[in-house]
């Protein structure tokens, strides 16, 4: 039985097709028969993975957070403004004359009249709002290189399909395998030009795979500069269309030809084939003659070795004839064996000779198994199948031995081959999958609804990592491998066409904060000289909030308006401070005269005569009110002073604490009626009566409660506090009505006078 001719199989790169295309190496029936053999080789273009059509440079977000410290108020009588949370490192600009301010209810226990609040001093400078804004280029993203996928997607162009491969092209040397990556377009197809002329067709096709995916890397980043040259112009990306390009239409005229020539290739192929077919039945019609001639023994064998070398050399021949022509050749070449056995001598050295060429077949065919690429393995194998059908019979004796050997190891190569491309086609099965999650993550994001600029900076940066993750993962099966890959590209143009859209409307908004802003400074201006200090300082707190709460501006301009806004704030702020320094000398002079007042009353004897004893207390009150303020960091320090001098001389006067604090009250009241304003009398009493309202509430809540924790556990423990706090509450109610009867039956003499 003649042997089917084994064709290569597809390189290592190519896709899973080319591994179902593959024979999975089942030996023949017959002996001296090769492995079936396997599909013809497809040309298996390298499938490539998108890039996203933005390719700009990402910046990284600023993301400072705008905040402001509210100028504080001048005046004792203005409210502070609320703090404002500031960014690291921002200055406060002013104290709050509000904290400055002593409240004359904690100064004394007796204050004979209300003296005018006094200005507090300021800092100099206002404070610093830190600015959210943004840079020109925020926004744009630095994605991963597509650069080589982007053109070999274009090069995919039916302009530029070159047809499966054939056997010549597959056997085709790789030449000096140019490098056409350093060279501009139009070297790039002066080589294609070049090639066609000089070269046969069949022999450029590994250049001409090289050349379109280098001119389009070319063609890819010149549109895409354009193309931010169109933006930055301000044109609508939407109605940019490319500049035609006049190299790129002639490199589509050089590939026409190429495929015209090709096309003449391959068809002259086929007619050659039918020559060759015509061609080798004709040996095998003068194979039949020679086998019953009368020549001589060795003219005979010397014809038969010229038609052995012709048909070797005539070439293949189409593939629906291989079969029945190679088992016709064979059997005439067995009977010419048998024609000539009458002459052994020669027979037996023909027949020895085939021998050891079908051994040293076998030992090649066994140091292929342990070749480490199975692709390379297979391939030579079907060189050696061919040299093993071309090689005469052996001695009978020899001939299943050696065919077992052969094909033993044969099979291995075939099963090594068939196992590789399996797991192949599962490992790009396995990609497909992870491509497809990579998918869905982009399309996620790429529906998300508005989000805000650090989400859309941080969603940037996941993109980032998603592309570098895309192009770790290898090949999907062929099939489906561009299907993916513009699944994923047109999420990626989606995200960061939404990005671009977003960022477009930032801007916008930008310049309108920037005229906000000017606005604003405007007003600051106009105001820095005013001297009416309560008025002006609190319109530069509502312009500090306002400014605050207006959005960014482009970092361009941020410094220079806010160095404006600041510098006339300062320059307020600053007048303001030195108008209100002398009021510190009076503070420190109030320090010490209250410093000598507290050594006097220290020294005094309240021991002697009460009533004495109470004028002279009272007498001490007044002065302490009458010297006024004293300096910030000072007034808690003084303030415990006074009450302890106060405490200790009321210790004097009364023996029990109860006394003692009722004994004050008197004091205090007894103030209250020398000073003309009798308002202050009527708020102290309704004070009182509110306050004994509001214990009557808190008695009656907490006798309700004894109820509910009369069924929970650790009852007796809580019921025994609550009873404590309703005795404190109804003891502390007594003394105040009593404080309250105190200022009515001075009001009663009051009236009868």
């Amino acid at each position: 039985m003649a042997k089917t001719k084994e064709t290569s199989v597809p390189q290592e790169q190519v896709g899973v097709n080319a591994a179902e295309d593959a024979v999975k190496g089942t030996a023949p029936a017959a002996p001296e028969t090769g492995v079936e053999k396997p599909a013809r080789k497809r040309s298996v273009k390298k499938t490539v993975e998108p890039a996203t059509t933005v390719k700009a440079k990402a910046a990284k977000p600023s993301t400072a957070k705008t905040a402001a410290k509210e100028a504080s108020p001048a005046e004792s009588e203005e409210k502070p403004a609320p703090k404002a949370k500031t960014a690291p490192k921002a200055k406060t600009v002013a104290k709050s004359a509000a904290t400055a301010k002593e409240t004359p209810a904690k100064e004394a226990a007796v204050k004979p009249a209300a003296k005018p609040a006094a200005p507090a001093k300021t800092k100099k400078t206002a404070p610093k709002v830190e600015e959210d804004d943004l840079d020109d280029n925020e926004g744009a993203v630095n994605q991963e290189d597509f650069s080589e996928e982007d053109a070999a997607l274009a090069a995919s162009a039916p302009e530029f399909d070159m047809g499966e491969e054939s056997e010549a092209e597959t056997s085709a040397e790789a030449g000096d395998d140019t490098d056409y990556s350093g060279k501009s377009k139009e070297e790039i197809v002066a080589a294609m030009e070049s090639l066609l002329k000089t070269k046969p067709v069949q022999a450029i096709r590994r250049d001409a795979e090289k050349i379109k995916i280098a001119f389009y890397k070319l063609h890819k980043a010149e549109a895409e500069q354009a193309r931010k040259a169109f933006a930055e112009t301000g044109g609508d990306l939407a109605e940019f269309v490319p500049q035609a390009d006049a190299m790129e239409g002639r490199l589509k005229e050089l590939f026409a030809e190429y495929r015209r020539k090709r096309d003449e290739y391959i068809s002259g192929l086929e007619k050659a084939k039918e020559e060759n077919y015509k061609a080798k039945l004709g040996i095998i019609e003068e194979l039949k003659e020679l086998i019953g001639s009368s020549e001589t023994m060795e003219h005979t064998f010397t014809a038969f070795r010229e038609l052995q070398r012709r048909w070797k050399e005539q070439g293949i021949v189409p593939q629906t004839y291989v079969k029945d022509l190679w088992e016709t050749y064979n059997h005439h070449v067995e009977n010419f064996y048998n024609f000539i056995k009458i002459n052994k001598e020669l027979r037996d050295l023909d027949l020895k000779k085939n021998y050891e060429a079908k051994i040293a077949l076998c030992e090649e065919a066994e140091a292929l198994v342990l070749e480490s690429s199975p692709v390379n393995s297979f391939n030579k194998l079907q060189k050696l199948h061919e040299e093993w059908r071309e090689t005469g019979p052996v001695a009978m004796e020899y001939k299943e031995q050696l065919w077992d050997r052969f094909r033993e190891a044969s099979l291995k190569i075939n099963k090594r081959h068939q196992e590789y491309y399996e797991g192949l086609k599962a490992e790009q099965k396995h990609n497909l999958e992870l491509k497809a999650e990579l998918c869905a993550k982009v399309e996620e994001m790429s529906s998300q609804g508005s989000m805000s600029r650090k989400e859309w900076n941080k969603a940037s940066n996941k993109l980032l990592e998603i592309q570098k993750m895309w192009k770790t993962i290898g090949f999907a099966p062929k099939k489906d491998n561009a299907k993916i890959y513009e699944r994923f590209r047109k999420a990626c143009d989606s995200f960061f066409e939404n990005k671009r859209g977003y960022y477009s409307q930032l801007k916008a908004e930008m310049e309108e904060n920037l005229n906000v802003k000017n606005e604003i400074i405007a007003l600051a201006e106009s105001i820095k000289s005013s001297e009416e200090w309560k008025k002006a300082t609190e319109e530069f707190i509502a312009l500090q909030k306002r400014w605050k709460e207006i959005g960014p501006v482009s970092r361009r301009y941020s410094d220079a308006v806010w160095k404006k806004f600041r510098g006339a704030a300062d320059e307020f702020f600053e007048r303001k401070s030195k108008f209100f320094s002398e009021v510190d000398n009076k503070y420190a002079e109030n320090l010490e005269k209250k410093r000598a007042l507290l050594d006097e009353m220290a020294a005094f004897d309240f021991g002697g005569e009460k009533e004495k004893g109470f004028e002279a207390l009272k007498e001490f009150q007044r002065r302490w009110m009458e010297i006024g303020f004293v300096p910030m960091k000072n007034k808690e320090e003084m303030q415990n002073k006074y009450r302890k001098v106060v405490d200790a001389a009321f210790a004097k006067l009364r023996g029990g604490e109860r006394e003692r604090s009722f004994d004050r009250f008197k004091g205090k009241v007894a103030g209250m009626r020398e000073n003309p304003n009798q308002g202050r009398l009527r708020h102290e009493r309704d004070k009182l009566y509110n306050k004994v309202k509001q214990l009557e509430s808190d008695i009656a809540v907490l006798e309700n409660n004894i109820g509910f924790f009369a069924k929970s556990k650790g009852a007796e423990a809580m019921i025994k506090e609550v009873n404590n706090k309703i005795e404190r509450a109804k003891e502390e109610m007594a003394q105040t009505i009593e404080k309250i009867k105190l200022i009515d039956q001075g009001e009663s003499k009051d009236g009868s006078k």
